[in-house]
């Protein structure tokens, strides 16, 4: 069985999650932003053996801290999509911007694509391209427990922000809609900030991809 914890990092409290199969206690840390003793203290805590880390996209919350914490623990780093190659060859840049802790580019180990899977230990999550938010912005999927990590595509009563270079709402809604609403409404995701919750809930009462918002707007 997949288990999870949430650890919020970097000052815009993103949702740092450590993800692991109990059989095995390997595990993967996804989207690392930042506050790495934080991040180690939780993965010694459970006893988890790291064995890689997963991005969700390039935006510096989420990938800053990746190149560093694969690095020190010897493990590859798998996503994005590809098309955030240029968010993660600028997070030096971003970091400045943003008065954030300065950490250096790095090359994922693998980029992914939508289709693709990943392992944590015996369990195989899903890939979904899911762009809008970034380009080559990626959701992870998996079914046996339907829990998705959906990274800054979707929360809790609201959506990613699309002003971002390249971004796009029309894409961003099109990607909820054709990627992640048929998985199921009994699907729980951890969004990149913010509380969990349901596709259902987010399907009856999201005000900007609901089926009642949508329909509205058609």
């Amino acid at each position: 069985m997949l288990k999870v914890g949430i650890i919020p990092v970097t000052p815009f409290q993103q949702n740092c999650s450590l993800v692991w199969c109990d059989q095995t206690m390997k595990g993967a840390a996804v989207d690392p932003g930042g506050d790495l003793d934080r991040i180690r203290g939780a993965i010694e805590q459970v006893g988890i053996t790291l064995e890689k880390v997963l991005l969700t996209h390039g935006h510096l919350d989420h990938a800053s801290a990746a190149g560093e914490l694969a690095t020190s623990a010897g493990v590859p780093i798998e996503g994005p999509h590809r098309e955030d190659e240029f968010l993660i060859h600028t997070l030096r840049q971003q970091g400045q911007a943003y008065g954030f802790p300065l950490y250096e580019a790095f090359e994922p180990t693998r980029w992914l694509v939508g289709g693709d899977t990943v392992t944590v230990g015996d369990e195989v999550l899903e890939v979904r391209h899911c762009p809008g938010h970034t380009p080559g912005h990626i959701v992870f999927f998996h079914a046996p427990t339907k829990l998705a990590i959906v990274g800054d595509v979707l929360f809790k009563g609201s959506i990613g922000r699309t002003d971002f270079p390249r971004g796009d709402h029309a894409t961003l809604v099109r990607s909820i809609t054709g990627e992640l609403w048929p998985l199921g409404a009994d699907v729980t995701f951890i969004p990149g900030h913010g509380p969990v919750s349901t596709f259902g809930d987010e399907r009856r009462s999201n005000p900007f991809v609901g089926d009642r918002a949508l329909t509205a707007g058609a």
